[in-house]
């Protein structure tokens, strides 16, 4: 018994004294998601009388992304709260203070802060699929159009119709439509990895196309199921995975949404 006592006793002396070691990957990321930021906004500083806030927003959120890119979430994150910081204080009257005295810029401020979250979060979903993360500016301005509405909207419907449009154009669909809180059937299913299965199968959606019929893409706010977008796919070809990773994001915007303020109508 007492062998066994004094080897419980030495575990937890080493669980205790063992120092917590980051990834390799994120000794390069964190010290990155608060000095990258920070050059980047600094840069701006000569060309911020000239340059709209929404595109020097757009400039940070591009750092924070490969800032996800090179790291993990929380690097992300720490960036995403660096670019908002920094904005702040040196792209914002009054300069080199953290006050605010515009209320737009506030909201352009809590924007970047947003988006950067939303962005870093998928940045760190196509790392873990070795792929390119999303740099493509026309998906970050999406992205960002749909935070700034879902911020400005007292209807969730309205930021619910203008994810559906945003996916008919971003994936190519003949048609698209939301199901408020319905699960009817096994249709096939587009996930938050980007990939599709039909039933429990998997699908090559990159090398057979689209499968037959309507795909589902889920929305979720805090967690919890809320409803989802019923997509009819086009004739064209099969969206890139960059594309469907920014399709989930979208759903998950609408999802938040709707966990927020709850759907206006139903059905």
């Amino acid at each position: 018994m007492s062998t066994m006592t004094s080897a419980w006793k030495l575990r937890r002396s080493r669980t205790r004294t063992t120092p917590r070691t980051w990834p390799s990957r994120d000794r390069l990321a964190l010290p990155a998601g608060l000095a990258g930021p920070f050059l980047a906004a600094l840069v701006l500083v000569p060309f911020r009388t000239d340059v709209s806030h929404t595109n020097a927003a757009l400039v940070l959120v591009v750092v924070v992304v490969a800032v996800a890119a090179l790291g993990s979430r929380t690097a992300g994150v720490l960036a995403a709260l660096s670019a908002a910081a920094w904005f702040d204080f040196f792209l914002t009257r009054p300069y080199e203070t953290f006050d605010i005295t515009a209320s737009a810029d506030a909201e352009t401020a809590v924007l970047l802060l947003v988006v950067g979250v939303i962005v870093s979060q998928l940045a760190a979903r196509a790392r873990r699929l070795e792929v390119i993360t999303v740099m493509d500016a026309a998906h970050l301005s999406r992205i960002h159009r749909t935070a700034e509405l879902a911020q400005s909207s007292g209807s969730a419907d309205t930021v619910v119709d203008h994810v559906r449009r945003e996916l008919t154009d971003l994936l190519g669909l003949r048609a698209c439509r939301f199901e408020y809180g319905t699960l009817m059937g096994q249709p096939p299913r587009l996930h938050s990895d980007g990939g599709v299965t039909v039933g429990r199968r998997s699908w090559d959606v990159d090398t057979a196309g689209w499968p037959e019929g309507e795909i589902e893409l889920r929305a979720y706010g805090n967690g919890h199921y809320l409803g989802r977008f019923m997509l009819a796919p086009g004739p064209g070809p099969v969206p890139p995975l960059q594309a469907r990773l920014v399709a989930v994001t979208l759903a998950d915007q609408a999802g938040s949404a709707l966990d927020t303020a709850g759907p206006v109508r139903r059905g």
